[in-house]
């Protein structure tokens, strides 16, 4: 049983309790011409040969903003996916396919050329870009929601996270074999904590798991790709494409690093929005454990991970800013769709929860799309 009594008492590990491996989601709804051929493909048996006519859809999307198209998001996503727990009926060769490996890495690389063409002239101090990060004037996501008091924006809130938060601490700790000295013993005690210090049902995707189910939602692993726009899943590509190359581990680490110096604030109030929702102890634990860890985890992102590679590596000190300025965009924009999308009267998501049995009173289905971003907002 849960106890919610105590900080250390175990949280249920996943809904159904089952043991052995872990659990896969069915392959997501098409979302155009490429994911419609790629998944095509994945139900069949898997073929050592460049396929290319997949070669061919994928050269088509996402040319005007990668960031924001639906279709080249999802095929990046997916690709990513067989690297992590795969999906249900798709043989687990296909990850190592020369086909899918050329497609993840171009589909990455316009992701990534475009990041770098929005965050150029970010400078080479990441020490003094996240110094003004934190002295920014950005719209704050949490301090809007907590003012709104909107179960469903919160819940709608919830599933955007989702995508991210199941893999949470997994891509940067791709990050560790290519570390070492002081940047590498900083990673591993930020990520001992992430997993919860080897504590069944304290990895923090457990906790947001949690969460999920207190809040009423679905906490299934993957159960929310086909509901969130490109904007959300670029978030999760993002750590994914920085975490699996060894070129951009400076930029891994300026990711993990602003995400450990800006938390505190917004997790609190998260938290406190849980308890003005009456949503339990169990909704606000994924919470209220981020405050108390990245209170101790920012200094030591600031000081000993990107301080220590600095030392190791003066000339990094760019590729680190990256990290932190592409990390930063993406976040920006997919908190102005949410705000956007709510202050519009529409729902924020492709699928309205509604649609799921979870009441939204003022989603309109109509209105869900995969919308670019405007005035820079944070999603913290």
């Amino acid at each position: 049983m849960v106890r919610d009594d105590h900080p250390d008492a175990p949280l249920e590990l996943v809904s159904s309790g089952a043991a052995g491996p872990a659990r896969q989601a069915a392959l997501p709804t098409p979302r155009g011409p490429l994911t419609e051929a790629l998944f095509a493909r994945w139900n069949h048996a898997p073929e050592p040969r460049v396929d290319a006519s997949l070669v061919a859809a994928g050269e088509t999307v996402g040319h005007d903003d990668p960031l924001d198209d639906g279709d080249l998001q999802l095929a990046l996503y997916c690709c990513w996916e067989l690297s992590y727990r795969g999906f249900r009926g798709v043989h687990p060769a296909w990850e190592e396919c020369t086909s899918t490996f050329q497609l993840r890495r171009d589909l990455g690389r316009r992701m990534e050329d475009a990041l770098r063409g929005l965050t150029a002239g970010s400078g080479t101090d990441p020490l003094r870009y996240l110094e003004g990060l934190l002295r920014g004037s950005a719209p704050s996501l949490s301090a809007f929601l907590l003012d709104a008091e909107r179960l469903d924006w919160f819940l709608e809130f919830l599933v955007h996270r989702a995508p991210y938060q199941s893999k949470e601490a997994d891509p940067h700790s791709w990050g560790l074999p290519r570390l070492e000295g002081l940047p590498k013993a900083a990673m591993v005690e930020i990520q001992s904590d992430e997993y919860g210090a080897g504590r069944p049902g304290h990895a923090h995707a457990d906790l947001f798991a949690a969460t999920l189910r207190a809040a009423g939602l679905d906490d299934s692993y993957g159960a929310w790709v086909d509901h969130v726009p490109a904007v959300t899943l670029a978030t999760t590509n993002l750590i994914s494409h920085l975490g699996a190359s060894r070129r951009l581990v400076p930029a891994l680490a300026g990711h993990l690093a602003l995400f450990e110096m800006t938390s505190v604030g917004p997790m609190a109030r998260y938290a406190e929005l849980c308890d003005r929702l009456a949503l339990g102890a169990q909704a606000r634990r994924f919470f209220d454990v981020h405050v108390e860890a990245d209170d101790h985890h920012g200094p030591l992102a600031r000081t000993r991970l990107v301080g220590g590679l600095l030392a190791q590596d003066p000339g990094c000190g760019g590729e680190i800013v990256f990290g932190v300025a592409a990390l930063d965009v993406v976040e920006r924009r997919l908190a102005e769709h949410l705000r956007r999308s709510w202050t519009a009267g529409r729902t924020s998501l492709r699928l309205p929860l509604a649609a799921t049995g979870r009441s939204s009173p003022d989603a309109e289905a109509s209105g869900a799309t995969d919308a670019a971003a405007g005035t820079p907002a944070r999603v913290a």
